[in-house]
């Protein structure tokens, strides 16, 4: 990540800790030291010191740190879906309503260009309503002061038959009575997982597409014919320029 640090996901019951304090580049700089004490703070973009849209320094930082949890996030859910894909692992019933299969594949980027038109918009309408959810249900906004990272319950009331609490799914009473700096040491850990998770799918995405790219891969990730960069290509989307 470009940024020096992010805070990372906190449940609605627990106060802001340091790690969701870090409003400045100062505050950036002293958790950096504490995230990694070899490389320290990183911001050769010097991004910490934007002020992005005509907002302050302050509801830019906020954002990069958002942004960092999220890409965070979703990297190492990617890691472990490109190593299940790519060993053939799928779930045991039909995939549609007509009794389709999952597709045998030996890459994640496969897996996406076999799949059904109707499960991509599903994807697609999920993530959304996923990210409406955070948007419209955090109280305070993470450029405006917000807990960076935080993630709303979702409401029984509002969603039929309730869901999951995505911080502690399966209520563990360990979580619940962690001290401040518990909180704090897996605020960080979530973070450096992120980063290295955002370059372990970056190395399996390179590989992939150009053998040889990533030299301890080689021979172990399949080749994608497809093109990475335009991962809609062959789906509802190929005709809007933006997305290809």
């Amino acid at each position: 990540a470009l940024i020096g640090s992010a805070a990372a996901f906190t449940p609605a019951q627990v106060g802001k800790t340091s790690t969701q304090l870090s409003e400045t580049k100062a505050d950036l700089e002293s958790l950096a030291q504490k995230l990694n004490p070899v490389v320290k703070f990183f911001d050769p973009l010097n991004l910490s010191e934007q002020e992005f849209w005509g907002t302050s320094n302050e509801a830019t930082i906020g954002f990069l740190r958002e942004s960092e949890v999220k890409h965070g996030r979703v990297a190492m859910f990617a890691f472990v879906g490109y190593i299940v894909h790519a060993n053939g692992i799928t779930w045991p019933w039909p995939m549609t309503l007509s009794g389709d299969p999952f597709p045998q594949v030996s890459n994640a980027p496969e897996a996406w260009d076999a799949i059904p038109e109707a499960a991509k918009w599903q994807i697609m309408l999920f993530i959304g309503f996923l990210e409406y959810w955070r948007e419209a249900n955090s109280g305070t906004h993470y450029m405006k002061g917000g807990k960076i990272g935080y993630y709303p319950p979702f409401d029984p009331k509002i969603i039929p038959g309730g869901a999951l609490n995505l911080y502690n799914p399966f209520p563990r009473k360990d979580i619940a009575v962690m001290t401040d700096e518990q909180k704090e040491r897996r605020l960080r850990a979530e973070i450096n997982n992120g980063r290295l998770a955002m370059l372990g799918i970056f190395g399996f995405i390179s590989e992939g597409a150009a053998e040889g790219a990533v030299p301890g891969l080689k021979g172990v990730i399949s080749h994608y014919d497809g093109d990475v960069m335009a991962p809609f290509a062959t789906s509802i989307f190929a005709n809007i320029p933006a997305l290809n």
